[in-house]
């Protein structure tokens, strides 16, 4: 299984409200003990443990899919799963689909045209500002200090969820490890 999660490089971007999947992915490399890979083919950071990968595209989240296809048809794996941000859904959301639209987030409009979009998402709700205006200044902008105080404890149910899919069914994670609102 490839696991990659959505996010901006650099240092101006890491602790942004679109790189939370970055941050689970950093986590989950922690947990697992996960090995680096030489990744400059890849465009992307690339770990592996055990039978899995795990990817931060380096590619600017509107050419994620870039990185995506070149580990996916590398390595020929077919089960990949995408950990991103979701405008859509308040903050401290967790929820999981298969397919479906981008819903206007770059990051899966380039994965769904490299890939097709039927690969699994883990959603992040990180809420929305209000005026529409704002989403590009607001999905850059960095966690407030709320948010921050449960980010650590979101980002390991996050992790949980994902390790909790390698050997299980999407439906089963979906009724386990579904978060209406963490607060």
């Amino acid at each position: 299984m490839l696991i990659v999660g959505l996010g901006n490089p650099g240092p101006k971007y890491e602790k942004t409200r679109h790189n939370i999947g970055f941050m689970v992915i950093d986590e989950l490399v922690k947990r697992e003990n996960a090995t680096k890979l030489s990744s400059s083919s890849f465009e992307g950071e690339l770990f592996k443990f055990k039978n899995h990968y795990l990817l931060k595209p380096l590619t600017f989240m509107n050419l994620s899919g870039n990185s995506i296809v070149k580990v996916k048809n590398f390595y020929k794996i077919d089960e990949v799963v995408v950990i991103h941000d979701d405008l859509d859904l308040p903050f401290g959301t967790l929820k999981f689909k298969k397919g479906g639209g981008h819903g206007g987030h770059n990051g899966l409009r380039s994965t769904d045209e490299k890939i097709s979009p039927e690969y699994v998402r883990v959603r992040m709700g990180i809420g929305k500002p209000a005026n529409k205006g704002e989403v590009a200044s607001y999905v850059l902008s960095d966690f407030s200090s709320d948010e921050e105080k449960i980010l650590k404890e979101w980002i390991g149910k996050t992790c949980d969820a994902v390790e909790y899919l390698l050997e299980n069914q999407l439906d089963e994670v979906k009724s386990r490890y579904s978060i209406k609102k963490l607060s």
